[in-house]
């Protein structure tokens, strides 16, 4: 219970801080418009008397561009970019290249530059070759900031306080209450931090995205196919009987185990199965008796054997 009072009456004086301030301010205008309401009434001498104005405050905007350019040669126009970068004070957040075919290459970069070289950092990478695209923008963050800001204060103010009532506590419950009160309020205080870091980084330095590519080179187009020369001709029958020439050797190659078979089966028959068969066949033939004075021959004068003459049947 007392820790819920002590939290209600911490929340309650934030509030009333706020209010106090609202209502302080509230109470100052009037009183520099009466001064100025008094300045002019005395004519001349008010406009001597008016109080200088506030200085305006900084302006905080988010710079970011996008551009393309076509190049002679990619890999040269990138590493010209990440000088331009680092001379400039800024840095490459990131890099990709990649071949688009065999005759050009297409790559991009992106560059965190400081604010005030901008420009001049804009300009120069636009000048790197042909500027096929170019897009800027800027981002007016400046109540963005200061809202983060103010709620900061507010939410370090508000921690200062939990802890104070920490050390003032007694009893182990309210400590228990403040404890979680306080991780809570650490958390929220830790995410505003990281969003006012944010908010500074992208207003210090600014993003340029730069696209590079490389110009297509032309097709060579094939020259229209007419009536062959005599070069060529020549060297086509020549291609063309080398390439039998080849298929024969294969050919061969793969016959060659049953030629040299056959080769040697041929030997074999000739050496010693072929004089067999003449002797067999010269011992089963009889030899032809003497020639008879009168016997008939053919017109080779080759002697011939009369033909039995068929005996009729009975």
């Amino acid at each position: 219970m007392t820790a819920s009072l002590v939290l209600t009456g911490c929340g309650a004086g934030a509030t009333d801080t706020a209010s106090d301030g609202k209502q302080g301010m509230a109470a100052a205008k009037p009183a520099d418009g009466t001064a100025e309401g008094g300045g002019a009434a005395d004519g001349s001498a008010g406009a001597a008397g008016k109080p200088a104005s506030k200085a305006q405050a900084r302006q905080h905007v988010i710079r970011t561009a996008s551009l393309s350019v076509e190049v002679k040669d990619a890999a040269k126009a990138l590493a010209t970019a990440r000088r331009v970068a680092a001379d400039a004070g800024g840095h490459v957040e990131n890099e990709s290249t990649e071949r688009v075919d065999d005759t050009h290459l297409a790559s991009q970069i992106v560059l965190r530059v400081p604010q005030e070289r901008y420009d001049s950092v804009l300009g120069e990478l636009s000048g790197a070759g042909k500027l096929l695209d170019r897009k800027a923008d800027a981002k007016d963050v400046t109540d963005q900031v200061v809202d983060v800001e103010s709620r900061i204060a507010t939410q370090r103010a508000s921690v200062a306080r939990v802890r104070a009532l920490m050390d003032r506590a007694e009893k182990l419950s309210d400590v228990v209450s403040l404890e979680s009160e306080l991780s809570r309020r650490q958390a929220d205080l830790e995410a505003l931090l990281a969003q006012q870091a944010s908010l500074k980084d992208r207003t210090t330095m600014a993003t340029i995205t730069l696209r590079l590519s490389e110009k297509e080179k032309p097709v060579e187009e094939k020259p229209e196919e007419g009536r062959p020369g005599f070069g060529e001709a020549l060297s086509g029958g020549w291609n063309a009987l080398v390439g039998a020439a080849a298929w024969i050797g294969v050919v061969l190659s793969a016959l060659a185990p049953w030629l040299a078979v056959a080769l040697v089966g041929f030997v074999l028959w000739r050496r010693l199965v072929r004089p067999r068969l003449a002797t067999r066949t010269r011992a089963a033939v009889p030899a032809p008796g003497p020639v008879l004075p009168g016997t008939p021959r053919n017109a080779a004068g080759a002697p011939t054997m009369p033909h039995p003459r068929e005996t009729p049947e009975k």
